[in-house]
């Protein structure tokens, strides 16, 4: 199976923030913006495996900015590396406050999906071929990022976790 690139599971997705999308503090509701997530990083992955697929975790989201009420949200998101199955994929969200000329990071997280077949049952994924010093360095960091969940599922015990293991046996 040929390598892809993360250029090539690229997806950026705009969004407006409407009433119907906030809090009473005129604020994005978090679960909207966990959403929008989830469907940006599907389409990527999708992308990449060529594949329906399903999400089967995600990772620390934390909401560093509100986002108002009225202002235009960008997500961006694409495959940093893929296991057999699945795939982590890296998606940033930005706010941007367009009559005041405002653009500020809101957060960022990982998401892993899982690509099935025809009959809902997991396929092999393409492997991810890395362009820049970035998505080398996130595609490095994928393998002890994917213990830490698999530790945490409970499906890998902690002394098998090698990779995890030798990341804090350093220097």
């Amino acid at each position: 199976m040929q390598a892809k690139k993360p250029s090539e599971s690229y997806t950026m997705m705009n969004e407006i923030v409407l009433p119907n999308d906030t809090n009473t503090l005129n604020n994005l509701m978090g679960g909207r913006l966990l959403h929008w997530m989830d469907i940006v990083a599907a389409i990527a992955a999708q992308k990449h495996s060529n594949n329906i697929v399903v999400t089967a975790s995600v990772d620390g989201v934390s909401f560093k900015e509100a986002i108002r009420l009225g202002d235009v949200v960008t997500l961006e998101a694409y495959v940093t590396r893929s296991f057999n199955t699945s795939m982590e994929v890296y998606i940033e969200v930005w706010g941007q406050n367009i009559p005041r000329g405002e653009k500020y990071k809101c957060n960022d997280a990982y998401y892993t999906f899982v690509a099935l077949d025809s009959r809902h049952k997991p396929v092999a994924v393409p492997p991810v071929e890395p362009e820049t010093d970035v998505q080398k360095q996130k595609y490095e960091g994928a393998l002890r990022r994917r213990q830490v969940r698999l530790v945490m599922a409970g499906k890998l015990k902690p002394d098998d976790a090698i990779e995890l293991k030798a990341y804090f046996n350093e220097g």
